[in-house]
């Protein structure tokens, strides 16, 4: 189906607030799950999530109804894209270092890329293989200091089981972003958004039950209101956009543009935990708003009308 090759004015706006609402959450998230328990975290923002985007969906007069056929290929996308990323992420998190553990879970352009040529036959130009390349190297500086640290120091079991969970949440995500754009469920995106939330929550509901217990203490007012934060902008709102996002172009412009979540995360982590920023801050800087220029700029630019999965947003 014809869509732009790059990101348009809309596409931009969308990246800025994914970037933003998305990047700064990664060191909130940090907070809030030493207080609440991941799991529990995790099916509350995606329960109340999509039913608050479902709700308003349903107040805008959309119809709610599931397409006929598509029912099993909306539960492979939301496995893959929600509840394996939510899972995986949340506790390759706790177990890595605050700021930097959101730089391995966006290894996803990676694998978001490589998977969209094999299986959408996406074509691998060079414009892509060079912006992949500038990526790859912002993500590299980013984590230098800890790689040198991780491997010149002792063994330690719980850095190389978060790195490997934050690794296996990346390819989740890029695999459901690339089903979600091979099917083109025949979904508006608001709907869209809120059936995979609502329906992502009932499994991690029933494994947060089984593993978390019951609350044992009141979390502090910091954590609820982070825990409010992440229900209408980083859920409601973000994965509203990362879904009208991957419908208005390819998934490796989408994911590849997407680099600039992990960089306002640093950024945020240096601001919030009084973190010193230093050279791999700045190369990866340069790297990466690189590489979201190159996947952006030039190229051919086709029609850029909204895919027919989303008729009116």
């Amino acid at each position: 189906m014809p869509h732009s090759q790059r990101l348009s004015i809309e596409g931009i706006l969308l990246l800025i607030g994914l970037a933003i609402g998305w990047g700064i959450n990664w060191p909130i998230m940090k907070f809030i799950i030493s207080e609440i328990p991941p799991l529990t975290f995790r099916a509350f923002c995606l329960f109340f999530g999509g039913l608050g985007i479902l709700g308003l969906a349903r107040a805008s007069g959309l119809s709610l109804a599931l397409p006929k056929g598509y029912v099993k290929k909306l539960l492979w996308v939301c496995l893959l894209n929600i509840v394996g990323w939510n899972v995986m992420a949340t506790y390759g998190l706790s177990l890595l270092p605050a700021g930097r553990s959101a730089l391995l879970g966006y290894t996803m352009p990676i694998w978001t890329v490589l998977l969209s040529v094999w299986v959408l036959q996406d074509k691998f130009t060079l414009r892509i293989g060079c912006a992949l390349l500038l990526g790859i190297g912002g993500i590299a500086a980013l984590m230098s200091e800890s790689l040198i640290a991780w491997f010149s120091g002792p063994f330690n079991l719980q850095l190389l089981v978060g790195a490997l969970l934050m690794i296996a949440a990346a390819w989740s995500w890029g695999a459901g972003t690339v089903l979600m754009k091979l099917w083109q469920i025949p979904l508006n995106t608001v709907v869209l958004t809120g059936w995979l939330l609502l329906l992502a929550s009932l499994p991690i509901m029933v494994a947060a039950a089984l593993v978390d217990g019951p609350p044992q203490h009141l979390p502090s007012t910091l954590a609820l209101w982070g825990v409010v934060y992440n229900v209408f902008f980083a859920f409601m709102f973000c994965y509203w956009a990362w879904v009208r996002l991957v419908t208005l172009v390819p998934v490796s412009v989408s994911s590849l543009s997407s680099l600039m979540t992990p960089l306002i995360g640093v950024v945020s982590s240096i601001y919030l935990l009084g973190e010193e920023p230093g050279w791999p801050e700045l190369s990866a800087t340069i790297l990466i708003l690189g590489a979201v220029a190159v996947i952006n700029f030039g190229g051919k630019k086709a029609n850029t009308a909204p895919a027919a999965t989303d008729p009116t947003l």
